[in-house]
């Protein structure tokens, strides 16, 4: 069996969930960026990515891509149940993102969470060239590091947590607490999206285990691990060559006159889940509509809700107050032919998302929590013409990044109400000025330097010299 000097460990594997009739498979695009992270990477190392390849049963054998190996991890129907849909995102989601929604506790979940990491430390075990890194992702694989040390104590093992860390408080709650605490403890270095969240990781420590701890360190028996924050980005400079191709503009002008060509547009592009603060934006909008502060001949709203979870009871409840919602407003206050809201729920092609970029005069970007939101970074970065408003939740990571946006509580209703006044009156100078800064920082800040940036803090050097030759 080949090993692998590098292997990246996540939930789902990076590649289309059909294969070709010729065996071919394509890289696809993670909601973090992860591949086009590590893709530069992988193709220049010894690489595996071990992951999850979507359906029930027996895992699938993959073909290689772009000379990575794809190590596919089984997943019956019970541990699609328990483990993805009950503990990952019944019970960790959304205690991590505040508990919006009230978390559910079930042995079972807990029981399945277990045997599926278990399962996927094994699978890494195997793949794996002595000595070589290991990088783990995200909540669904809290357990992997702690799992993998006890089967490879010679491997190099990073863990990044693409979601926030919540505060002690509220992870006290957990009932399996200090076993999820552990399992993150098997890393030697441990990313988060902001340094408030290595804090409380911090802070859990010390409180659950009685490990000295600072915000950057924990010391163990044994030996340390390193935490610390590692906001992940976008590629840059491949959103901004996509929304400035010709078709991509002449597309944009499309849409624009398709909406009626209206003198504003607002956009917000979400999955459909209830940390995105869809229905606190819907009653503020409807709420400015009511007023006559906002027309609908003149302002036009696209919502994206793209689904998810969908056999999660929550968001399909979510769904239903959504698209009630949605239609209450446009029966009040549009009109044949002018829609006040324009509801879409397809996923669409990368092409088409930059060009309703270019269209948004105002990109609302409202979570009630979010560890960064990557969205918000897309826009910017599409903003070619240096022109739009971004209009940024204060608990979306990328808050901390881009404080030129125009910065709002959404848990505030007459707050939401007036900053989304401000910026559809923005003055044009004033935009500029702050999308020309944003867009710097993030020239400066892309994918490439977040994966540079964590690989050396956990490799000796070997893997990040590689990326460097890679591009």
């Amino acid at each position: 069996m080949r090993q692998s000097s590098l292997v990246v460990v996540a939930n789902r594997l990076p590649i289309d969930d059909s294969v070709a009739p010729d065996g071919a498979c394509e890289w696809r695009r993670s909601p973090g960026g992860l591949v086009s992270a590590l893709h530069p990477l992988l193709r220049h190392t010894p690489a595996t990515w071990v992951g999850w390849a979507g359906g029930t049963g027996p895992a699938p054998a993959l073909p290689d891509v772009d000379r990575v190996r794809m190590r596919s991890v089984a997943l019956s129907a019970e541990d699609l149940r328990d483990h993805y849909e009950g503990f990952a995102n019944a019970t960790l989601w959304p205690l991590y993102h505040d508990a919006v929604e009230q978390p559910e506790y079930h042995r079972r979940w807990w029981e399945a969470y277990q045997r599926v990491n278990q399962r996927f430390a094994e699978a890494t075990a195997e793949v794996a060239d002595p000595g070589a890194v290991v990088w783990v992702q995200d909540y669904h694989l809290q357990l992997v590091p702690g799992l993998l040390r006890e089967l490879r104590p010679d491997l190099r093992i990073g863990f990044f947590l693409h979601v926030p860390f919540p505060p002690p408080e509220l992870f006290m709650q957990l009932p399996r607490r200090a076993e999820l605490l552990r399992g993150m403890l098997g890393a030697d270095l441990i990313g988060f999206q902001r340094a408030q969240a290595a804090h409380n990781f911090a802070q859990l420590a010390t409180k659950v285990l009685g490990m000295p701890a600072t915000d950057r360190e924990i010391t163990m028996p044994d030996r340390e691990v390193r935490i610390g924050a590692f906001p992940v980005a976008i590629d840059t400079a491949e959103m901004a060559a996509l929304a400035g191709r010709p078709d991509v503009a002449a597309r944009a002008a499309r849409l624009r006159h398709d909406l009626g060509d209206p003198e504003h547009v607002i956009l917000s592009v979400d999955r459909m889940d209830y940390t995105k603060g869809i229905e606190q934006r819907l009653k503020a909008y409807s709420e400015l509509l009511a007023s006559g502060h906002v027309k609908v001949r003149d302002t036009v709203l696209v919502q994206v809700a793209v689904p998810s979870r969908e056999r999660v009871g929550q968001y399909q409840i979510l769904r239903e107050r959504v698209e009630r919602e949605v239609g209450r407003i446009n029966g009040e206050f549009g009109r044949v032919g002018e829609p006040a809201i324009h509801y879409l729920t397809q996923p669409f092609d990368r092409a088409e998302v930059a060009a309703l970029y270019r269209v948004a005069d105002v990109m609302a970007v409202t979570p009630l929590r979010d560890g960064m939101n990557l969205v918000a970074k897309e826009y910017v970065a599409a903003r070619v013409d240096d022109n739009g408003v971004l209009l940024l939740s204060e608990f979306a990571g990328a808050a901390a990044e881009l404080p030129q946006a125009y910065l709002v509580n959404p848990h505030d209703l007459e707050g939401l109400k007036q900053e989304l006044l401000t910026a559809l009156h923005a003055d044009p100078a004033d935009v500029t000025a702050r999308m020309r800064a944003m867009r710097e920082h993030l020239r400066h800040n892309d994918i490439h330097a977040w994966a540079r940036s964590y690989l050396s803090a956990l490799d000796d050097g070997s893997l990040l010299n590689r990326l460097a030759a890679a591009g």
